[in-house]
């Protein structure tokens, strides 16, 4: 895989993570807690593996958790009826165009963010 793809891949797990630690009822529900922490433990691994690939760990980071952000406003409205105002879905528009932003503008062969001065 891609750098990037292990950055990704792993925010997505980020949102399955929220999701089920909503589901735990505040860690009281068993299964849902066991599920949170696998899944973190997984989506943590991955962002890993895409820092160790090259991606520079602001960069990385940073679109690891838009992702798991996005993903978490997304799967909020799916699963839970969270609230779809057209002001949210802007602000999150604006986390996506940020995502891509930092994306492109992070040197992953050079191990640290592009210096354009």
């Amino acid at each position: 895989m891609k750098p990037w793809s292990w950055v990704i891949v792993g925010g997505t797990f980020e949102t399955g993570w929220a999701l089920c630690m909503k589901m735990s009822e505040g860690f009281t529900d068993i299964p849902w807690t066991i599920a949170t922490l696998i899944l973190i433990f997984v989506s943590v691994y991955l962002l890993d593996c895409g820092l160790k690939r090259g991606i520079p760990v602001g960069s990385g980071y940073a679109v690891w958790v838009g992702v798991g952000g996005i993903g978490g406003i997304v799967m909020g409205i799916i699963v839970f009826g969270d609230s779809m105002l057209w002001s949210r879905l802007m602000f999150a528009a604006i986390i996506i165009i940020g995502i891509i932003g930092v994306e492109l503008t992070s040197n992953p062969k050079a191990g640290k963010d592009n210096q354009d001065s």
